[in-house]
């Protein structure tokens, strides 16, 4: 008889948390948003703005309509999920500091592709990650200014030659100097610096390189180069001349759209390997860009996505399409 009831006590204790385990499931079913993605277009992220509280559970069935896309977080290390056409992918996220996130599509679709994102509010107690002004807005820059350098080098220049003249670079090559000048008047200082009065122009022009190749890093310009060819060859080109694959599909923009001057309209892509442009911008107002955005000119405000540290990288790379860096 006790083996009997036993027994018993087995099959009702088994199927009990079978139930529990499916009740638990459903549950998490019924609790889910499901989150629809479709070409900008058409809707884009659909919800796009969702709230959780902080360190409780966000449940997320991704499913695409068109075309196939993908999710991720900014400034997270959460990993990219493709969303299928057709198909439910279950996601759960679980955010601990309130504050606002910003998830987005990493598959390119057509020249809105960047306005797919959406917004994730956690609300909480908890102590949100403070906020610091960009550097360009600390230095008072005009990113929005135009500007053309009025010195360009004779060759492009070599930052493994310009190492090899062993000059005395210590003033020039700290981060707050580097950051706030742009290349154009690094020269200017280093050709009016009475300690270079013997060096060529260009040799001055292999300094400047040398100088910012020492503010980065071989394994930091590699990340750039991934993070540069996942978010913005398809609109400045591979080799950085903004020819990319999108560069020319503005035919909804106005015809004069390529004239604009004032920073606030929709503009061909820039051109990086343009050293009028490029030798003319510091770092500081080049990352102001980034994050910011060009204000209406189809440039993404990309301060949402990228963390400090992947703007400066950013930074750091879109140079090389101007200075030879020994890599």
């Amino acid at each position: 008889m006790s083996e009997k009831l036993a027994r018993l006590f087995t099959a009702v204790f088994l199927l009990g948390g079978m139930a529990a385990i499916g009740i638990a499931w459903w549950s998490g079913q019924s609790n889910a948003i499901i989150l629809h993605a479709r070409m900008p277009e058409k809707g884009g992220w659909m919800p796009a703005d969702l709230t959780v509280e902080a360190g409780k559970p966000l449940h997320l069935r991704l499913t695409s309509d068109d075309v196939v896309h993908s999710f991720a977080i900014g400034q997270s290390d959460f990993p990219v999920v493709d969303v299928m056409p057709g198909e439910m992918t279950e996601v759960t996220l679980r955010l601990d500091k309130p504050g606002t996130y910003t998830f987005y599509c990493t598959r390119w679709c057509g020249p809105n592709h960047w306005r797919m994102r959406g917004t994730i509010t956690v609300t909480g107690d908890g102590v949100a990650e403070p906020v610091t002004q960009p550097l360009y807005v600390q230095l008072g820059l005009d990113i929005d200014a135009p500007h053309e350098a009025q010195v360009i080098p004779p060759e492009k220049p070599s930052a493994q030659i310009g190492a090899k003249l062993n000059l005395d670079l210590s003033t020039y090559q700290s981060t707050g100097y580097y950051r706030s000048h742009n290349p154009g008047e690094v020269w200017q200082d280093l050709r009016g610096d009475p300690d270079f009065t013997s060096y060529s122009d260009q040799q001055l022009w292999d300094a400047v390189a040398f100088i910012w190749s020492s503010n980065t890093t071989p394994e930091a310009l590699a990340k750039a180069e991934q993070l540069y060819a996942q978010n913005c060859a398809a609109c400045h080109g591979g080799s950085g001349r903004g020819d990319g694959v999108f560069s020319g599909e503005l035919a909804y923009l106005p015809e004069d759209a390529h004239k604009a001057t004032s920073g606030h309209e929709v503009i061909d892509p820039t051109d990086f390997a343009d050293p009028h442009h490029m030798l003319s911008i510091s770092p500081a107002a080049l990352q102001g860009k980034i994050i910011r955005g060009g204000m209406g000119s189809g440039m993404p405000m990309w301060g949402v996505i990228f963390t400090e540290e992947q703007t400066w990288s950013l930074v750091s790379y879109l140079y090389t399409f101007q200075f030879e860096e020994d890599r």
